[in-house]
């Protein structure tokens, strides 16, 4: 297949091009400055919101996978979240419009969107597990910070852009994905293991939140799985079926690296440390608990269903240097 890649330099970005590429697809990754040469990917610039060049490498193309948006590594500033809100609306919008002046147009279009759309189920009482079938919606929710609110405003409004889009040929998949676990530098799980390592990977605000999370690979295997399978559109959640409390989460991982003890911390102190890392608590605060039920009933298989093995996995990989290839960054960043 000849796929296009909005967004496709970033830490899922590196993972899905390395691993389309190896399987034989022609792989063109769209983004703000060119890149240097790389085996077996073209790279093309584009500004993410207004049509140019680029728009020809989408026309003839038969899928557009768009992970276009700016990190959510940052305080959740008035400012930085309208940078999260445009950017993720407008590389949408943009690309739709691509696809609808193609003369040959995709027949698959996957779109990243989060399972943060989902609500914060400690907030409404009911910690049940969200699936696409009768997942809560959240922006309602009673005592949550307003920074969480504006941004699963942004995550609707980003699939907002998906759906309006006006495109009889081509099937539309927003991929609701979880917290994305590779052994990488700079990505969630280098941040996660950087704070298990120093001892400071105990209960959070006693750590009752649940935390929804997909390895590597099984988002590999799940776009893939989804370019094949012309009877799956609509919201997809990317997450492994097995969500658990962030004190599990946190204790599993610490055993994988060795470490015995995890201090605890409270909410003032994930605030504070959150203030210092220049990041926000909604990553370790929100219980984000999803299960992937589309793909369950699709009979889709996760190699890394439980998070105890595939901390396991991950943090060997991380000991043998096998990092996938996303370049270091200065500090832990999630994206």
């Amino acid at each position: 297949m000849k796929i296009v890649i909005p967004g496709g330099t970033g830490q899922v970005g590196g993972q899905l091009r390395r691993a389309l590429s190896a399987q034989g697809h022609e792989v063109t990754v769209l983004s703000r400055r060119r890149e240097q040469l790389e085996d077996g990917v073209r790279h093309a610039v584009w500004d993410g919101r207004t049509l140019g060049p680029w728009a020809a490498e989408i026309d003839g193309a038969d899928a557009v996978i768009n992970l276009a948006g700016r990190s959510v590594s940052c305080r959740y500033t008035d400012a930085n979240l309208r940078a999260m809100m445009s950017s993720r609306v407008d590389s949408t919008r943009v690309v739709g419009e691509a696809i609808a002046r193609a003369e040959r147009p995709p027949s698959v279009w996957l779109q990243m969107s989060t399972a943060t759309i989902y609500a914060d189920s400690r907030s409404r009482g009911d910690d049940r597990p969200h699936n696409e079938a009768t997942g809560v919606i959240g922006g309602d929710e009673p005592d949550v910070p307003l920074s969480w609110e504006y941004s699963v405003r942004i995550a609707r409004r980003w699939e907002a852009a998906l759906a309006e889009a006006d495109l009889p040929a081509t099937r539309r998949v927003a991929l609701r994905t979880a917290m994305v676990m590779t052994p990488d530098r700079g990505g969630v799980f280098d941040y996660l293991s950087w704070m298990a390592r120093l001892g400071l990977g105990g209960p959070v605000a006693g750590g009752g939140q649940y935390v929804s999370w997909v390895h590597g690979d099984d988002l590999v295997r799940t776009v893939t799985f989804l370019l094949a399978r012309e009877d799956l559109d609509g919201p997809v959640i990317v997450a492994a079926p097995e969500p658990l409390p962030q004190r599990v989460f946190m204790r599993s991982l610490r055993r994988a690296w060795g470490v015995p003890v995890g201090l605890p911390a409270t909410r003032l102190m994930a605030e504070l440390g959150a203030l210092v890392l220049r990041t926000d608590t909604e990553l370790l605060l929100k219980s984000r608990r999803v299960v992937p039920g589309r793909l369950l009933d699709a009979g889709f298989a996760f190699e890394h269903p439980a998070w105890e093995r595939a901390a396991l996995d991950l943090v060997g990989r991380r000991r043998r240097g096998d990092l996938g290839g996303v370049a270091a960054a200065s500090r832990p960043s999630i994206t």
